[in-house]
């Protein structure tokens, strides 16, 4: 027999987080959480993206008490608001291969968002594009960065198996950084330079990315505006991420271009792999974990390239390319030999072209599913 409980005390938080482990343990692929973090994230009183939507989480047990399953589910009402299409979402679901368990999980889910008078569910997708989003449907022998995801291949039939079919699709790139880009490129960097009349600042320093964190924020807010499933991030959001994410960033990649004005109208944040550190935690931030957290910031092959935005005004005008430029440079100093991306949407072209430059293969897909409840 198996039941569905409301996860809403710490107690079946912790159980809603640990379940992955145990689905993927010994996979050397999977990156574990920090389950501290993923506590957090769920539990209303410490999320400020709760103040924007409403959600529920849920765990399936069987009689000895094990978890099979787990799954959440999300109102996001600016969303709603922006597209004016009544679609909830799920959240965050992980599971054993096991149907009975699959399907009171998401039967549960669907029934809530329908009370909440909802007309159907995309997802994966978490509370904003920064939390995790979709489900990884090619690319099961990759490691993913520590910005994307990892299932198993069983998860995507089960989605099929209820009803879901895709939405949108996010690609994923290994971009190949172990030769210098044609000195053509420099020279239309700097053009762009020259006729945008731009000025680059490299972050030194945490207290520089505290300065400028807001600021970056804001942009991406008006960069991103159009995208599928993004909602803008508030003050109170946008410290929740500094504040997790600052203390894992060299600096030193991370590149802002103003306008002659002083105008903030592009970023890029390249992130010294995590992947390893990551699988090292196992979900804890123990001593071992701490050095090699140190070690990856100034001793890594592989980067992931976390976040990119330009003001839309400059978004065809060569501007990200410029940053690239302008961060690979760092990037060959440190002898990154590898970039990884994270996802972008498949028909996002404008985006995409930002790779010709770099001999590039795409590594991994993942997928937003949408279903209409009848």
């Amino acid at each position: 027999m198996i039941d569905i409980i409301e996860v809403t005390t710490d107690k079946h938080r912790k159980m809603f987080a640990k379940l992955p482990f145990d689905i993927y343990k010994g996979n050397k692929y999977w990156l574990p959480p920090i389950i501290k973090s993923e506590i957090a994230n769920i539990t209303p009183e410490l999320n400020p993206f709760f103040n924007k939507c409403e959600a529920k989480f849920w765990i399936a047990v069987d009689e000895k008490n094990n978890v099979l399953g787990r799954i959440g589910a999300i109102v996001p009402h600016e969303y709603i608001k922006k597209t004016g299409e009544k679609i909830g979402r799920i959240t965050r679901p992980e599971f054993f291969d096991n149907a009975e368990a699959v399907n009171k999980l998401f039967f549960t889910a669907e029934q809530w968002l329908k009370s909440k008078s909802m007309i159907g569910v995309s997802g994966p997708l978490g509370f904003s594009n920064i939390d995790t989003q979709a489900l990884l449907v090619e690319g099961f022998d990759q490691l993913p960065s520590v910005a994307s995801v990892y299932h198993l291949p069983y998860y995507q039939e089960h989605f099929n198996r209820l009803g879901y079919k895709k939405l949108e699709d996010w690609v994923e790139f290994n971009l190949f950084l172990d030769e210098d880009m044609p000195e053509k490129i420099y020279r239309v960097s700097d053009i762009v330079r020259q006729r945008y009349k731009l000025k680059i600042l490299q972050m030194k320093n945490s207290e520089m990315m505290w300065k400028y964190g807001h600021e970056i924020f804001h942009l991406l807010n008006e960069a991103f505006k159009d995208l599928f499933s993004f909602i803008p991030f508030d003050d109170a959001e946008i410290d929740y991420i500094l504040k997790s994410y600052i203390p894992l960033i060299n600096p030193e990649f991370v590149h802002l271009v103003f306008k002659e004005d002083g105008k903030l109208i592009g970023f890029i944040i390249p992130v010294p792999s995590l992947s390893k550190t990551m699988q090292i935690a196992n979900g804890k931030i123990g001593l071992r974990a701490l050095i090699s957290l140190i070690r990856s910031r100034k001793h890594n092959d592989i980067i992931d390239l976390f976040l990119t935005g330009v003001d839309p005004e400059y978004q065809s005008k060569g501007v990200t390319g410029f940053l690239m430029t302008e961060a690979f440079k760092v990037m060959r100093q440190y002898n990154i030999k590898i970039a990884d991306t994270t996802g972008m949407l498949e028909d996002n072209q404008k985006a995409l072209q930002n790779w010709k430059n770099f001999k590039h293969v795409m590594n991994k897909r993942k997928r937003c599913y949408i279903k209409y409840f009848d």
